[in-house]
């Protein structure tokens, strides 16, 4: 099974809650991020947090770019070719050969270009061969309702399979829109919120992550 792990923005919370899902996971692990943007050549990347937070190294990195914006506008920057986004497809392909479960980090939403074409995420998961599975990871604030359900609209309207939504940091004492959220974010997308990761979660050991990361999910 192939996961791909997309947010309604960035900084929403994809990579901890990344790590969270391997955690979850049964079986062999892989965890795949095709562009990493931000990060120089010699500096800790999303992966590794994954890593810190999880412990699994089966870790995939596509390509790395310095400037801290999307993949195709970074790319273009440096004068870096972005590969397409069939090449991402077939390699993720391969890994679920061999793995049981395949999580897939997005950059930023779902609509964000990965390649030099402007393919993005979406597009991707188009050239898959494995079954697969969007999570949507959401704020839990104000303004997560539009933007949830914006992302699933983009995701239906192309015939993709959702497994659900994640919040994606929530607070220990939610205030009144994040309490009404977790009831309405279902009722206005139609999908249901599957996981919970609380504030500061990304701050834990390794031991404590593992130990509570299942509980955050239904």
């Amino acid at each position: 099974m192939i996961l791909l792990i997309t947010g309604t923005d960035t900084g929403v919370g994809k990579t901890v809650t990344t790590a969270a899902l391997a955690v979850r996971a049964t079986g062999s692990v892989a965890v795949v991020k095709p562009a990493q943007t931000g990060v120089a050549p010699d500096e800790q990347g999303d992966l590794d947090d994954i890593h810190r937070l999880s412990g699994l190294t089966k870790l995939h990195e596509g390509i790395r770019l310095r400037d801290p914006l999307a993949p195709t506008t970074a790319a273009r920057r440096e004068g870096v070719r972005l590969p397409p986004v069939a090449v991402h497809a077939k390699a993720i392909d391969e890994l679920a050969r061999t793995n049981d479960t395949v999580l897939v980090e997005g950059a930023g939403g779902i609509l964000v270009g990965l390649d030099a074409e402007g393919n993005n995420l979406a597009d991707l998961a188009a050239h898959l061969t494995t079954p697969f599975g969007f999570v949507v990871v959401a704020r839990a604030g104000l303004g997560t309702l539009n933007h949830a359900g914006l992302t699933v609209e983009a995701l239906r309207s192309r015939g993709l399979p959702i497994e659900g939504l994640v919040i994606g940091s929530l607070p220990a004492e939610p205030d009144l829109a994040e309490e009404c959220n977790l009831e309405d974010l279902p009722a206005v997308t139609g999908v249901p919120v599957i996981g919970r990761i609380p504030a500061g979660a990304g701050s834990l050991d390794q031991e404590a992550f593992k130990a509570a990361a299942p509980s955050w999910f239904e």
